[in-house]
């Protein structure tokens, strides 16, 4: 009797036929039809409903389980990360900035640095960090990155060259550097600046070198154009001291010839200046 009401209890369920070679499928259905034949002693094709459980060895398997093999329903997410050129620090990718019109990248943190010191050394078209590339750095695709005074002060900049053009300088005090327009074709020469009030030359566009003709300083180095230099000179010019034309030292005759003969072994006239070799 309990093997009959077994056999109407599952006439009464719904009936699914599965591949039994897919192990998934009877994993799913709990009731399926096994078409399989069996040989019997009528000969008669018997098509046998049986039931399926999945069982574990501690239990019931989960459907969801079956279908995921690996056991985990959400995979990580491994996020890539990379090396700062700059800074040489492994940053995630999400912080990296790439540069338009060219392959590299870097992270954001010092592209901002990078443009700010750009921008302070009104310097406006800023192009890629890399050496000799050609990479340039426009103000709205770095917008994302910069802080609101750093693009505002960028942005006013390129303004200002795009309406004063070539006429377009700058204090060459570096705790000024305020822009002014030369508007005197050159022949203005000593001038004031009106932010900081000190004094400059608008020919050479830097401080104002007090007794030193614009043609003398241009050929000066640059590393001999601050104030110490500038006053050394003044005081040589005054004393009538020569300047060896070989290693630049000062040198002053008490007496004697104009024969000099310098501790580098240079040899000049005191008198031109001149190299006698």
């Amino acid at each position: 009797m309990g093997e009959k009401n077994q056999k109407k209890r599952e006439r009464g369920s719904p009936i699914e036929i599965i591949d039994l070679e897919n192990p998934k499928s009877k994993a799913t259905f709990g009731s399926y039809i096994d078409l399989t034949i069996s040989d019997s002693d009528d000969d008669d094709e018997i098509i046998e409903i049986k039931s399926f459980r999945p069982i574990t060895l501690f239990g019931v398997k989960l459907i969801d389980d079956i279908n995921d093999p690996s056991g985990s329903k959400k995979k990580k997410k491994v996020e890539e990360s990379f090396v700062c050129e700059i800074c040489v620090e492994t940053k995630m990718i999400n912080e990296s900035f790439q540069i338009k019109g060219c392959a590299h990248s870097y992270c954001s943190e010092c592209m901002v640095r990078y443009v700010a010191s750009k921008i302070q050394e009104n310097v406006i078209s800023i192009k890629c960090p890399e050496w000799n590339c050609q990479g340039v750095l426009e103000p709205e695709f770095c917008k994302s990155i910069l802080p609101p005074d750093v693009f505002d002060r960028w942005g006013k900049a390129q303004c200002e060259a795009l309406l004063l053009g070539d006429q377009n300088i700058y204090c060459p005090y570096k705790d000024c550097s305020a822009p002014l327009l030369d508007d005197g074709g050159g022949k203005i020469v000593r001038s004031e600046c009106p932010h900081c009030n000190r004094l400059i030359c608008a020919r050479c566009k830097v401080p104002w070198h007090e007794g030193i003709r614009c043609a003398t300083f241009q050929k000066m180095n640059v590393d001999e154009r601050e104030n110490e230099d500038i006053m050394l000179m003044k005081t040589a010019k005054k004393n009538r001291w020569r300047r060896c034309p070989r290693c630049k030292f000062y040198v002053e005759k008490i007496d004697g010839c104009s024969y000099i003969y310098c501790r580098c072994g240079q040899t000049f006239s005191y008198s031109t200046g001149r190299s006698l070799m």
